[in-house]
């Protein structure tokens, strides 16, 4: 590609909206608005759940996995870095996942990198997740044992754990 698909500065802004859009699901959990922000057609390659193509594909994906265990005790989303390429209109960055506090003050997470591609006007053509799915494992295991030490232990959790840390 040669030239600039989108100013830096546009690709920024965008991605700003982006965040904010996703902290904003994070805390009311409804995840509507986090799938509007991709375009009818968007390619979301997501390494553990596979590929999913267009915005209704995308949309029942992101309810289940946020609003089931371990994705409905994730707070939060944040950037940890990121990178602006506005000559493919991608941001690459590292996203943390942190877990809701066990009883203790306790943080515990894993990290993805996200590379989202832009398509202009507030909308984004493309994520790609990449990760090892084993951290988030090893991740939520761990929270697992400290509430279960804690005694706030949900029982979706406990089962979640009795099928994967065998």
């Amino acid at each position: 590609m040669t030239g600039s698909a989108f100013s830096r500065e546009e690709l920024a802004d965008a991605f700003a909206e982006f965040e904010r859009t996703v902290d904003r699901a994070a805390t009311t959990r409804d995840w509507d608005p986090w799938v509007e922000q991709y375009t009818d057609d968007v390619l979301y390659i997501e390494h553990a759940a596979g590929t999913m193509r267009g915005r209704e594909e995308v949309r029942p994906w992101i309810w289940n996995t946020m609003e089931t265990f371990p994705g409905n005790h994730m707070t939060a989303f944040p950037s940890l870095w990121k990178v602006f390429d506005p000559d493919t209109g991608r941001v690459i960055c590292e996203l943390d996942n942190p877990m809701r506090d066990p009883g203790d003050g306790t943080i515990i997470s894993a990290t993805n990198i996200s590379i989202v591609t832009y398509a202009g006007d507030g909308k984004w053509r493309r994520q790609e997740d990449v990760y090892n799915p084993l951290r988030f494992v090893k991740a939520t295991l761990k929270w697992c044992a400290k509430a279960h030490e804690l005694g706030t232990l949900p029982d979706e959790a406990a089962e979640w754990m009795a099928r994967v840390g065998k």
